[in-house]
This record gives C-alpha cells, sequence and structure tokens, in this order.
C-alpha cells in the first residue's frame, strides 16, 4: 500500500509541472487462500491409519516407547518406529486437520483438532481408533483480515489464488489532479498460521501428562483433564493465566508455563486444581522453558509476529536465562548467555541442548550453571526442538529429525535421518 500510494503521489505531482493530461494504467497483482471445508462427521470418520506420508511441515515432538510422534502442523501426526535408533521407519499417519499439539499415556493418545480435542487408541499404531472427542475445549484459531471460519465444519487445506487488477486512471490539465480516485487493500494470508506409563514431550509442548491428568495451555488458560479413564478425557479445571501463553513443561508436582512476558510456576499437588506459586517476569519473547531441582532454562528468542506485546521488538535479545528456583516462590534471574534464535532445549544429567536455530544445534556442560562450557556446536542444521534420553537426542529441525549418540560426549555421532520434503 505505501508503494501503492507512493505511485499516485508521483503521478499527481508530475501533473502540477507539467499540467498535461496524463492517461496511465495502474496493475496490481493480490495473493490470497480460501479455506477448504469438509463436514466434522465426514473428517472424524477420516481420523484412522493411513499409509505413511512424507514429512513435510513439522511441529511439535513426542516420544512413547519405541515411538516417536511427530506433527505435521495443521495435517496430522507421523507415527515413526525407532526400535532401532540406527534405521527409524515411517510406518503411518493420522490426517488431524488443524492439529498442533500431541501427548500420549498408554496406549491413547490426544490431539488437537482446532478447537477440539480428539482421544485416540493407538494400541496397534497400523489400526487406530478414534474413541472420543471433547468438542471446544481450545480457543479459537485467530486469523488475518478478520476471517471466521465456519464453526459447524473443520478447514482440510488452503487453496492459493493469485488475481491481477488493471486501472486505468486520468489526470485533468487544468486541475492537475487525478479524475478518478481510487483505493485498494492488499489481501494477505488468512492462516494460521495406578502410575501412568506416559512418554516425553519437547520443550516446545503445549500439552503434557502427568499420571491421571493431561494439562494443557492455550493462549490464555491452563486446563486440566482427568484421564484415570485414558480414553475418556474429562475436562475439570481451567484456569486463567495471563495471555500469550506458549508452553508447559512438568517436573514432579509442578508445572513450568512459558508466555511471551515470563515463566509461571504452579503446583499439581492437588492434580484436578493447580495452584499458582511463582513466576519470573521478562520482556517480550517467545518463550520454552526446562527446569531439574535446582533452576529453570529459559530460552528467549526476539519476534517481530504482531502481538500485544510488538511494541518492545526494538528492546528483544536472543537469550537463554537460567534462573534459580530454590526459592519456588521468588525466582531469581542467575546469568543471561547470548544466543542466535533459541527455541527447544532439553538437559540430561549435566548436558544441555539448545536448538539455536540458524545458530546450529549447541550442547553445554551446564554443571555450572555461572559458567557453562560449550562442549559442541553442529552448524549444518536448523534445529527447533529437541528431546534427549537415554544417550540418544532426537531433533527436529528444519531440514529433517536427525537422532545423535552423546554417550560419549566429547564423540557425538549422527546415527540416523528422516529427510524433510521441499
Amino acid at each position: 500500500m505505501k508503494k501503492f500510494s507512493l505511485y499516485l503521489c508521483l503521478i499527481v505531482a508530475v501533473c502540477f509541472i507539467t499540467q498535461s493530461c496524463v492517461k496511465d494504467t495502474l496493475q496490481t497483482t493480490y495473493t490470497y487462500y480460501l479455506p477448504v471445508y469438509k463436514s466434522k462427521t465426514e473428517v472424524l470418520q477420516s481420523i484412522k491409519s493411513a499409509p505413511p506420508q512424507q514429512l513435510k511441515k513439522t511441529g511439535k515432538l513426542f516420544l512413547f516407547g519405541q515411538y516417536i510422534f511427530i506433527n505435521e502442523i495443521n495435517k496430522g501426526v507421523h507415527i515413526i518406529d525407532n526400535t532401532n535408533p540406527l534405521a527409524p521407519k515411517n510406518i503411518s499417519f493420522i490426517a488431524i486437520p488443524g492439529n498442533l499439539d500431541i501427548a500420549v499415556k498408554n496406549t491413547t493418545l490426544y490431539a488437537d483438532l482446532f478447537t477440539d480435542m480428539v482421544t485416540i487408541d493407538i494400541a496397534d499404531p497400523a489400526n487406530i481408533v478414534l474413541k472420543k472427542v471433547n468438542s471446544g475445549v481450545f480457543p479459537e484459531r485467530v486469523y488475518d483480515n478478520g476471517f471466521v471460519p465456519d464453526s459447524n465444519q473443520y478447514i482440510i487445506d488452503w487453496v492459493k489464488h493469485e488475481t491481477t487488477d488493471k486501472t486505468e486512471f486520468e489526470v485533468n490539465k487544468s486541475l492537475g489532479q487525478p479524475l478518478v480516485w481510487f483505493s485498494s487493500t492488499i489481501q494477505t494470508r488468512n492462516t494460521t498460521a495406578g502410575a501412568a506409563v506416559v512418554g516425553v514431550g519437547g520443550s516446545m509442548a503445549r500439552f503434557t501428562v502427568v499420571n491421571n491428568y493431561l494439562y494443557t495451555v492455550g493462549r490464555f488458560n491452563l486446563t486440566a483433564f482427568n484421564i484415570i479413564s485414558p480414553t475418556n478425557p474429562v475436562m475439570e479445571n481451567v484456569r486463567s493465566l495471563g495471555w500469550n501463553i506458549e508452553t508447559i513443561y512438568p517436573l514432579k508436582d509442578k508445572l513450568f508455563i512459558g508466555s511471551q512476558t515470563g515463566m509461571f510456576i504452579y503446583s499439581i499437588a492437588v492434580p484436578s486444581n493447580p495452584s499458582f506459586l511463582g513466576s519470573f517476569s521478562h520482556a517480550c519473547f517467545r518463550d520454552p522453558v526446562i527446569a531439574d531441582d535446582k533452576y529453570a532454562y529459559v530460552t528467549l528468542r526476539a519476534t517481530t509476529d504482531e502481538s500485544p506485546c510488538w511494541g518492545a521488538v526494538a528492546a528483544q535479545r536472543n537469550e537463554l536465562d537460567i534462573v534459580n528456583i530454590s526459592n519456588i516462590l521468588q525466582p531469581s534471574l542467575v546469568k543471561i548467555y547470548d544466543m542466535s534464535e533459541p527455541q527447544g532445549l532439553s538437559k540430561d544429567g549435566d548436558h544441555l541442548f539448545i536448538c539455536d536455530g540458524k545458530g546450529g544445534l549447541k550442547i553445554y556442560n551446564a554443571a555450572n550453571v555461572q559458567d557453562l562450557k560449550l562442549l559442541k556446536v553442529i552448524s549444518n542444521i536448523n534445529p527447533f526442538d529437541v528431546i534427549c534420553q537415554a544417550g540418544i537426542a532426537i531433533v527436529v529441525a528444519g531440514e529433517g529429525i536427525f537422532q545423535y549418540d552423546y554417550t560419549n560426549i566429547n564423540n557425538i555421532k549422527l546415527i540416523s535421518k528422516i529427510t524433510i520434503d521441499k
């Protein structure tokens, strides 16, 4: 629009100078996306095991037993058999439109389907069964340009369209101004863009399972579902947290919740009733968090996304904050480490793995939080999230899913890779 306005101003200026009549044609190309809908009944009936699909735009990572579950953003869930980490097998795909987050308890998978939550029996990954739909439990998606989807159907895809407008206008010699004034608004994308056996979620997760409860975070709320009967989740509590909530991480009887303006700590000593304990505030950033018994590790990534804190962009930095949580009611900053564009992170013993985007995968000795020692940088990938356990680091990156053997921390080895189709 700025270029367009400038173009008109130049035409008017020329008219004043030359006092002659000018005819011209302005051509503007618009790109926009239109939703493709299916009925809710059709979509729910299609939630079943399907042949494996090539990974394309991956999101959240979840490990359970020998399986890796990886979210295909807004499309569904890939199931990868990782019995042999040297040769993982992409075995199945579950189509779940609007899916962004997943969690697993025993043989039950929980996933969001836009504002609904689906519960799926995955005892046999080759023959999964939809067990329950909890409707309207998550916030509505927010789209550009005020687009409001049809709430009676699900969006299963977006189709790109382009169109070109040509407008002829004339500048009058005597008046020195356009005879036909017009305006146009550039159209942009409407996208979003007993003791339970539970899995492990990454630090970017919005779902987590702790014993007999599933906890989820939306933009503003923390929700607790009773899953003592895993295939019949019952929503028991919704607690307001503030705004721009992003991630959730469990540690024993506590939840560490990351937002764009800080970290919140909640007690789940009473599982159905999470209660606030303490918080650590920071400037407006993207904010995954993990924790151990003494410290919380918070990666802060600068963003230019439009949000309620967009005005703070100029002051943002890319950094790792280490926070002392010995006094859980009053967490305190210990030290800040500069990063490139940090996102997910994971910790195993004294070893801290940080996905630093264009800065690569960074591995630190974190025995002394006042003096982290950088052990290795894997710079040929652009990592997003990582889970470390049993000497294997599973990394989601723009180039694929990578597995590294770090049993010898001084000789970390790439052992397998599943590529992403670009």
